[in-house]
């Protein structure tokens, strides 16, 4: 289906995010939340009776979860709530449900009433996004469908704790969606909170879309998609739909209030089920539970903590240290990233050679690890080792692509990358004889190329260093070699 380009409709979007929190236990019982380092994630081996919903077990309150729900609805400018926080159960019959209700909140929710700015490059400008709320509840079991009519639960994920982010609809194009789910993303990432990998599935988003006539304060009818496990399905699954819905009420057909997933391989939603509403789960007060009551200290603790967020270190990046949208963009995205290069700097580099090298062949050796999920806080490489390598470039003692070689060793091995020049000889030549005998090895060797030079071919110029650098195994001084080729074919 194309993409319509109506004007005589209003694309309104909200979007539900849920996040596994970084929590090395499950919500209400202590199984761990991932294997033990080492070992294998066996299905149906991190369980226990609560978190299998066993009869007369009873749920306890993980600190660490809240405390996380707490940070994020503070990063977001949401109002934390003291005064009582209810969990209640959200009544539904799922093979992945264990106990045939989830703990959530819904009534009296942790957090609510915040705001995400949220730039959206693909529109030349931003959004601000308001936050409905941001509050706590336990993840389902992982289905699998085997096919041949029958499916598997592992519940090793049954209990893990989540957090669900829930927008107004404030969106107003799917390009405004995917901009909303990576800010949202790079936030989490940088307060700790979830790791917040689409791919893993430890961050889940959902699309709520509708459209109404231009000037229209009414909402018109509502569709969900699900099944999107990236940000680039999430701004193709609402394209799709509000083409779908744009065409139908054109043609004046009534639109359905349901549940659809995204079909990525024929780029099309499908009907999964009836939308349900808040009273087809009956929420109660979960009696097992108490209401929660953070007191005024612990939020005060909890703001104290919120680090530079990704927009604030963007606008440092660009403001203070001078670098481009472009390389502040790359290193916000990661805060692992963004930390290794603050550390580069605070060692000494000047801001844009450590943004090269950290946004270049740093981030290009972390991304041929991506799939051990490497980040750059376990590199074993540490912002000093890199520094110090910058800085032999700096003073001329090592080349640039030989500072690439030194990379990839220190960067596997975490030795000293000066250690590792003076033991493979790759330290730069600087001495102007040793690289003027190399120059004339060449000239004499390629006469029909200078004469081609000095009747005009420049081109023939870098073929010529090319030969230099290769004569001396790449460790002269490209600069020298550069001045003293020239001055030598132009005499």
């Amino acid at each position: 289906m194309a993409i319509s380009t109506r004007t005589q409709f209003e694309t309104i979007i909200g979007i539900e995010v849920h996040a596994q929190l970084r929590t090395s236990s499950k919500m209400f019982c202590p199984c761990p939340t991932a294997p033990a380092e080492g070992q294998a994630d066996e299905p149906n081996t991190r369980v226990c009776p609560v978190c299998m919903g066993m009869p007369g077990t009873l749920p306890v309150i993980n600190r660490r979860a809240v405390e996380l729900v707490m940070l994020t609805g503070l990063a977001l400018n949401c109002r934390v709530e003291i005064d009582a926080v209810r969990f209640e159960r959200k009544n539904y019959f799922y093979p992945d449900l264990p106990k045939g209700y989830q703990i959530s909140q819904y009534a009296l929710p942790l957090t609510s009433n915040g705001r995400l700015v949220v730039p959206v490059p693909a529109e030349g400008g931003e959004v601000t996004v308001g936050i409905t709320r941001a509050h706590l509840e336990e993840d389902t079991a992982r289905m699998q469908h085997a096919g041949r009519g029958y499916s598997v639960v592992d519940f090793n994920r049954a209990g893990v704790p989540l957090m669900e982010i829930v927008t107004e609809p404030d969106i107003r194009s799917p390009a405004q969606a995917r901009a909303y789910g990576e800010t949202l993303r790079e936030l989490l990432r940088a307060i700790g909170a979830s790791n917040a990998d689409m791919e893993a599935g430890s961050m889940r988003i959902e699309g709520n879309v509708s459209l109404r006539p231009v000037g229209s304060t009414t909402f018109g009818t509502k569709v969900e998609v699900k099944n999107l496990n990236s940000f680039r399905s999430l701004e193709r699954a609402l394209e799709y739909e509000v083409a779908r819905h744009a065409e139908a009420l054109e043609r004046g057909e009534p639109l359905v209030q349901e549940t659809r997933g995204w079909d990525e391989e024929n780029g099309r939603t499908i009907v999964q089920r009836s939308k349900e509403e808040a009273n087809d789960y009956r929420y109660f007060p979960e009696p097992d539970l108490p209401p929660l009551r953070p007191s005024e200290a612990w939020v005060a603790e909890l703001r104290a903590q919120v680090p530079e967020l990704p927009a604030q270190r963007r606008l440092r990046y660009v403001n203070e240290l001078g670098l481009s949208e472009y390389d502040a963009g790359v290193l916000t995205a990661d805060a692992a990233l963004a930390a290794y290069f603050d550390a580069v700097v605070e060692a000494g580099i000047a801001p844009k050679p450590a943004a090269n090298w950290v946004t270049g062949e740093f981030s290009r050796l972390l991304n041929q690890r991506a799939a051990d999920g490497l980040r750059a806080d376990a590199v074993a490489l540490g912002p000093g080792g890199l520094a110090r390598l910058i800085g032999e470039i700096d003073a001329g003692r090592v080349s640039g692509t030989n500072a690439k070689t030194v990379l990839a060793t220190a960067f596997e091995t975490g030795e000293d990358p000066v250690a590792i020049v003076e033991r493979e000889g790759l330290g730069q030549v600087s001495d102007g004889d040793a690289i003027g005998a190399e120059i004339e090895a060449v000239l004499a060797e390629f006469p029909s190329q200078v004469a081609d030079y000095r009747s005009g071919k420049q081109q023939l110029f870098g073929f010529l260093v090319g030969q230099v650098m290769k004569r001396m195994a790449g460790r002269a001084d490209a600069r020298l070699v550069n001045q003293e080729l020239r001055r030598r074919l132009d005499a």
